[in-house]
């Protein structure tokens, strides 16, 4: 995948830091490898060994930059025309403010038992929240307005 230059914001020689193309979220990042495996176990030793190192120091600027209430660094995927790659998620309070005013996310309290509903919200929840309401063009103006 061809990733626009002014989205880049570090390169190593086995990765690449980046805004995430598809959202309006602030401090959305992209760690994605350079080689073109899915697996870690396909990776070579220096990409590996880089790795480590580059999640920490993305985590640590964006919580001292940002101050996000959390961040999720997660893998999804399995589309086999990209490489492996990590999302790095910020949660802001006005992000979980938002989730819990969106009546349509309660229908998420209807899945599972009485007996494991949380009056908190949880990693899958969120994120799945800001991928619906801060990729797509009618929700991103809808929340970034509000």
């Amino acid at each position: 995948m061809e990733i626009t230059p002014d989205f880049i914001l570090d390169e190593t020689p086995h990765w690449v830091v980046n805004h995430h193309l598809a959202s309006a979220l602030p401090g959305y990042l992209m760690l994605g490898s350079k080689h073109h495996v899915n697996s870690l176990a396909q990776l070579p030793g220096p990409a590996l060994a880089e790795l480590g190192g580059l999640m920490a120091n993305i985590q640590s600027v964006l919580e001292t930059q940002l101050n996000p209430k959390w961040l999720y660094i997660s893998r999804f995927g399995h589309d086999p025309r990209y490489p492996i790659h990590f999302h790095f998620i910020p949660v802001y309070d006005w992000v979980e403010e938002l989730f819990w005013k969106d009546a349509r996310y309660r229908l998420l309290e209807t899945f599972g038992t009485q007996e494991n509903i949380q009056t908190f919200t949880d990693g899958a929840e969120l994120t799945l929240f800001i991928w619906r309401e801060f990729g797509a063009e009618p929700h991103v103006q809808r929340h970034l307005a509000g």
